[in-house]
């Protein structure tokens, strides 16, 4: 092993020796705080105590679990609630095809591959997306592995790769099959189905929705793009790309730490999250905090990180941020370049959030400008005011006014009459919040504290 590996791994496992320790701390603070002959002094600084470990302890002991899903009974329509199992539809080394099977349920006309983004977060980030489809839909979702645990023998994993496991998920999945990218692989699901219009027109998928993707990062700036243009790719492999230590099955291989990026993500709303945990420790004091409160219900999913592998990571800001491969229609895999001119029978439509600071309105948008072969009355594009990221598909504004929208796009270009469930969708979606999806974000799609 290399020098730098060895490096790398070291700086792994101080993360992993802090985040331990800090998860040690704060079990030590609960139990010593909790000690019952404590009880016979009348002070808040124990229950304070008591309270600051219990939410440390939790907070960095789920940075380490892959959330489950979770997925509540779907109601059926003859008032029989349907239980939802997780089927893994296909199996690949960095990730999996899988399918949400309603138990008892006829198969819905519309057929939903939702990609979810790989990003730092799991698939499961997107449970409630998930469970507001289920109502009419059949879904399936790719659910990206912690590079982590994935040994250095299974080899690569970059955005050539991850656009050819999209080829073979949606060839897979049959022509009828409607797919929903959502924020980093917008770009990467355009050029999969260029790909398949190319080679296998027939495998094309019936429609496609973007939403919140970084298709053309340079139409509008925001922190992330500067942040991808100001920065080298020398720097950023120096400072962000580390080895993964002994600990897991993945040991050597070179990834961008889940932690890493989860630091970043804090760091970029740094005092909307103190504020959080600060309300939540004197709730935990007070004894008003419950385990299912919407503090635990976020931070549960959104403190769950995963690893990128190296190559993907420094690829993605290399070719999609940086050279904007994709925005200039020069995207290549394996050598040959995929045009996203020869999509002509894919109706594409694409989301946006007025207050999105990850992806800002216009970056999506772009794809409609380089799918020169579809014509204008396949395309749609919808704005949604006052949305953050996270809002256009996961918030209230996904529920109220973007799900309901998707899915009439959907029903439009696939021949589905109005009469199949088109009526009382916008109830159902008004309801999504209530059935047991966990949604700790405000109308922005920022985080609810």
């Amino acid at each position: 092993m290399t020098y730098k590996g060895i490096k790398g791994i070291v700086s792994y496992d101080a993360m992993e020796t802090i985040r331990n320790s800090y998860e040690w701390m704060g079990a030590s603070a609960r139990a010593l705080a909790s000690y019952p002959a404590f009880a016979l002094i009348p002070h808040p600084m124990f229950k304070l105590m008591s309270a600051w470990g219990r939410v440390t302890e939790r907070s960095f002991a789920r940075m380490v679990i892959k959330p489950d899903w979770n997925i509540p009974p779907i109601p059926g329509d003859e008032g029989q609630d349907h239980m939802v199992y997780v089927d893994k539809e296909l199996t690949r080394p960095f990730g999996d095809l899988i399918h949400f099977r309603v138990a008892r349920r006829a198969d819905k006309p519309r057929k939903v591959l939702l990609v979810a983004p790989m990003s730092g977060h799991y698939a499961t980030l997107m449970r409630s997306t998930v469970t507001s489809l289920l109502t009419d839909c059949e879904v399936y979702v790719t659910d990206w592995h912690n590079a982590r645990d994935i040994p250095v023998s299974e080899g690569k994993f970059d955005i050539e790769d991850y656009t050819t496991y999209l080829v073979d998920f949606i060839r897979h999945l049959g022509p009828d099959v409607n797919v929903i990218a959502v924020c980093q692989p917008a770009p990467l699901a355009l050029a999969a189905a260029a790909i398949l219009a190319e080679d296998d027109p027939k495998a094309q998928p019936r429609t496609m929705t973007l939403i919140g993707g970084p298709v053309d990062p340079d139409a509008a700036a925001t922190e992330v793009t500067d942040f991808g243009n100001r920065v080298t790719m020398g720097e950023l492999e120096h400072l962000m790309i580390q080895s993964v230590g002994f600990k897991y099955r993945g040991a050597g291989r070179m990834v961008y730490p889940g932690l890493a990026q989860l630091a970043s993500f804090i760091a970029m709303n740094g005092e909307t999250h103190a504020k959080a945990f600060i309300n939540k420790i004197f709730a935990e004091a007070r004894g008003t905090g419950s385990e299912g409160d919407k503090h635990n219900k976020f931070y549960d999913e959104y403190l769950a990180v995963l690893d990128m592998t190296a190559e993907f990571y420094l690829s993605t800001v290399h070719r999609i941020f940086k050279k904007l491969e994709i925005a200039r229609n020069e995207f290549t895999v394996k050598g040959r370049r995929v045009d996203i001119g020869k999509i002509t029978d894919v109706a594409v439509m694409t989301v946006e959030g007025a207050n999105d600071d990850i992806s800002a309105p216009g970056q999506c948008v772009a794809a409609l400008r380089l799918c020169t072969g579809v014509p204008d009355s396949k395309k749609a594009q919808h704005l949604e005011p006052n949305a953050g990221h996270y809002g256009i598909f996961a918030g209230k504004s996904w529920r109220l006014n973007i799900r309901p929208t998707v899915l009439d796009f959907i029903d439009e270009h696939s021949g589905i009459k109005p009469e199949v469930g088109r009526i009382k969708r916008r109830a159902v979606g008004d309801k999504a919040g209530d059935m047991g999806v966990p949604n700790a974000l405000d109308n922005d799609g920022k985080i609810a504290v």
